[in-house]
């Protein structure tokens, strides 16, 4: 990096002035997209649906506004400890000049989707308003070729570093973050490809591993046997093994979803019982929620559950559980009551079963199903089974109460979607280091790929990119960790990162160009793995509508 790279003089002030057009400008959008939505004076469901274009495209420019409010927190509090170096400042400046430039020309909520201003009611006197000196300034400096440059300087000479620009954590952290990224790379990033290669399961000695380390009982209580760690350090474990493979990154998800249901809706007896053994990884849950018919729509859900006695028989098909086979327990969501619809008649179970095998998945009366192949996100398996009559004790019933499941479901998809978001930050962290690497090896024309600016530049926005979707993560974890309500905050940064994940992992395939298609390189496999961050724990398009819709409920349109 050149010592005369252009930093933008008073940048901290300048990014917070910036944030306040941002918020005023999202403000006018909110009165615009309110107006178009709403009858009688109450926002109008149907109206929401059929102006998703508009609804949709606000979710993303609050998502924008938010992500840049994270930025510029993250940046006083480096600036505060004296670790608001070089790099920093560059990645804080590029982040301001991308985004702010994107809101005023429009966000792209997919790849052939872009939300324009006028899209949202935004008029030219609004967008002027908005494009203030400072935000001009910002955007001029943080769109510079030098900025980029600079980055990917960076890049060259610590290639294979932890990360790239101080992530704002504490020094527990920073260890935690040392430790696993260490384990990742030892025991999991080196035989990753094969196991993905060859669709098996990740290996029992490696769960062994990461029960020893703690993983599955993280953040569940120590008086249950956990660690009691913030959702913080769930993020940043999640971050660095999906760094290394993001089967192994996801294996903790259906642990920590099945403690975070029996923590909130479970009896003291049920939290003595299961916990403890979900902590140790005596149990591996498995979370079966989802139906043939009815992906995100769970209150079309028809999997009943009939009273006999003292059990539950359960009848009725469910897809795309994760590590069926060799789970010991399944957090169960069906129908108790047929005469209520809708998501009053759900209720929880905690349903064992006994673990199957590759020839035999399901080895127990009244259940059955197959696998289903899958592109990627590979090394738990994907499954689909079919009740018929798989019978359940009638005190497997979270709470001893039906009727509930729909509410204990809900308290589940804030840590849930938190966790989402940090494995696609690590996802797109492999992609980065892969994109790296190559660029660093292969020459072309006599020089490095990396000497191209747009090799360079695809690099340095990745860099951009994964902090922005690092710092969103980690305040809505920050959010959870207080007890303050984070649906909103965990639905943006599960958008966000989702969609960072693609790109880095898109632009890492071309940097690779033909050897990026070829299955021998790992880019491959994180490819395949990047594309679902956009579909499981709520599609994209869900997570806009539900961000959109809370804010749009709020008073104060």
């Amino acid at each position: 990096m050149t010592s005369n790279t252009p930093i933008v003089p008073h940048l901290l002030d300048r990014c917070d002035e910036a944030v306040a057009s941002a918020e005023t400008l999202l403000d006018t959008a909110k009165k615009a997209v309110a107006a178009r939505v709403s009858e009688n004076g109450a926002v109008s469901s149907a109206r929401v649906d059929a102006e998703q274009r508009a609804t949709h495209g606000f979710a993303w420019y609050a998502t924008y506004v938010e992500a840049l409010r994270q930025m510029a927190r993250w940046a006083r509090a480096l600036d505060g400890e004296g670790k608001f170096g070089t790099l920093e400042q560059l990645i804080l400046q590029a982040a301001f000049g991308e985004y702010l430039a994107q809101l005023a020309g429009g966000v792209a909520m997919s790849q052939g989707e872009i939300a324009r201003p006028y899209n949202l009611g935004l008029t030219n006197e609004a967008i002027g308003t908005f494009w203030t000196p400072v935000v001009d300034e910002l955007v001029q400096a943080g769109t510079r070729q030098d900025v980029r440059t600079g980055i990917a300087d960076h890049l060259a000479r610590h290639d294979g570093a932890i990360h790239y620009g101080a992530p704002g954590l504490d020094d527990t952290m920073v260890m935690i973050r040392e430790q696993f990224f260490r384990f990742a790379q030892d025991k999991v990033r080196p035989f990753a490809h094969e196991w993905h290669l060859k669709d098996e399961l990740i290996p029992l000695d490696v769960i062994s591993e990461l029960s020893a380390l703690g993983v599955f009982g993280l953040t569940i209580p120590e008086q249950f046997g956990g660690a009691g760690l913030s959702k913080t350090a769930m993020c940043v474990v999640s971050e660095e093994l999906s760094r290394g493979y993001i089967g192994v990154g996801s294996l903790a998800t259906r642990s920590e979803i099945a403690a975070e249901l029996i923590l909130g809706g479970g009896t003291k007896e049920q939290r003595e019982h299961w916990l403890p053994k979900i902590a140790s990884g005596e149990i591996l849950p498995t979370a079966v929620f989802t139906e043939p018919s009815g992906g995100s729509d769970v209150a079309a859900l028809r999997t009943r559950a009939v009273r006999e006695g003292d059990v539950y028989k359960i009848y009725g098909n469910k897809t795309w559980i994760t590590h069926a086979a060799r789970a010991d327990m399944m957090t169960l969501l069906v129908r108790t009551n047929p005469d209520v619809p809708g998501y009053r008649g759900l209720s929880m179970f905690l349903a064992e079963k006994p673990r199957g095998t590759d020839g035999n998945p399901f080895p127990v009366t009244g259940m059955r199903g197959g696998e289903i192949g899958v592109l990627g996100y590979r090394g738990m398996k994907e499954y689909e089974i079919g009740f018929d009559g798989f019978a359940v004790p009638a005190a497997s019933l979270l709470g001893g109460q039906e009727g509930q499941g729909f509410k204990q479901l809900m308290q589940t998809f804030e840590s849930a979607r938190i966790q989402t978001a940090a494995r696609a930050v690590g996802v797109a962290m492999a992609a980065l280091d892969l994109g790296l690497r190559y660029a660093l090896e292969r020459t072309q024309f006599g020089k490095p790929l990396i000497a191209f600016p747009r090799v360079s530049d695809k690099l340095a926005l990745m860099v951009v990119e994964i902090a922005i979707a690092r710092q969103i993560a980690y305040h809505a974890a920050r959010e959870k960790d207080e007890g303050r309500r984070c649906d909103l905050e965990a639905g943006m940064a599960k958008l966000l990162a989702a969609r960072v994940a693609w790109a880095c992992a898109d632009n890492a395939v071309q940097i690779h160009g033909g050897n990026g298609f070829a299955l021998e390189y790992p880019i491959s496999r994180v490819l395949c793995d990047a594309r679902i961050l956009n579909i499981f724990e709520g599609a994209a398009e869900i997570q806009a509508q539900v961000i959109a819709r809370r804010l749009l409920d709020e008073r104060g349109n």
